[in-house]
C-alpha cells in the first residue's frame, strides 16, 4: 500500500529527545519492511512556535512568520532523516516532485514545510493526491477529530469517522495563522475532499498508532471519501 505519513512536530519532537524520533523511524522501517511505500511530512511543533512566537512580539509579519516555521519543519525532518539513515532521502525534499522521484527510487522522503500558508498537514494530503496514494495518516497531538477543542470544551465528543464534507463543516472556523494547532486544518480537510483519499487522524504520540493505522486498525478518527461515506 502506498501511504503518506504527516507527524506533528509537537509529537515528533515535542521536547527534541532522541528516543521519540528514533521510535518513529524504526515504525516507519517496519512499515516498509512490510511492503508498503511511504512518504513523509514532518511538522514544526512547539519549537516553530516558540520562535513565531518571538518574532510576532518582534513585528514580523504572517508570511515571514511562515517562513520561519517552514524552516523548523525541514529542521525536524532532517532529524527523522538522521535516524533513518540510508533508508531516507538525504534532504527534506522542497516540492512535491523531488519527494515523488524519491520514491520512485525507493527511498523515503521527508518532506517539511513549502510555502507561506501552507500546513505541513496541506502538504502530506497534497504529497498523497501528488502520488495517488492508497491512504493518508495524519498523526497529531489527539485522538481523532472532536466536534469542539476537546482541551478547553468538556464533554466534546470524537468522531468515529466522518465524510469528508463533514470533516471541512467541522474544521471550517479553525483560525488560520502561523503557528496554529489543530487535528486537521481546512486547507487539508479541502485538498483530501478534492482528491478523494481515504484518511485517518490518529494519536501520533505513539508511532505503533501510525502502524496499526496502516495495517487495519485503530482507535482515531476515519475520513471516508464521498462515494464510502
Amino acid at each position: 500500500m502506498k501511504v503518506i505519513v504527516s507527524v506533528g512536530g509537537s509529537v515528533l519532537a515535542p521536547d527534541l529527545e532522541a528516543d521519540r524520533v528514533e521510535a518513529y523511524a524504526s515504525a516507519l522501517e517496519g512499515l516498509e519492511t512490510d511492503g508498503h511505500t511511504l512518504g513523509t511530512v514532518v511538522g514544526g511543533g512547539p519549537t516553530a512556535r516558540d520562535y513565531i512566537g518571538t518574532a510576532r512580539e518582534l513585528g514580523a509579519n504572517e508570511i515571514e512568520l511562515d517562513q520561519l516555521g517552514i524552516s523548523v519543519t525541514r529542521l525536524n525532518a532532517r532529524l527523522l532523516i538522521a535516524a533513518l539513515g540510508e533508508r531516507a532521502a538525504p534532504t527534506p525534499p522542497t516540492n512535491l516532485e523531488s519527494a515523488r522521484e524519491a520514491m520512485r527510487r525507493g527511498d523515503l522522503p521527508v518532506m517539511g514545510g513549502t510555502a507561506p500558508a501552507h500546513t505541513t498537514d496541506a502538504v502530506g494530503a497534497s504529497l498523497a493526491e501528488y502520488v495517488n496514494a492508497d491512504l493518508l495518516v495524519l498523526a497529531t497531538s489527539v485522538d481523532g477529530v472532536y466536534d469542539a477543542d476537546p482541551s478547553s470544551v468538556e464533554g466534546a465528543a470524537k468522531f468515529d469517522s466522518l465524510s469528508v464534507s463533514e470533516l471541512v463543516d467541522v474544521v471550517a472556523d479553525i483560525e488560520m495563522n502561523a503557528g496554529s494547532n489543530a487535528p486537521v486544518d481546512l486547507l487539508a480537510a479541502k485538498v483530501v475532499q478534492r482528491a478523494g483519499l481515504r484518511a485517518v487522524v490518529v494519536d501520533g504520540t505513539d508511532p505503533e498508532n501510525v502502524v496499526t493505522a496502516i495495517e487495519g486498525g485503530h482507535d482515531g478518527t476515519e475520513i471516508l471519501p464521498e462515494t464510502d461515506a
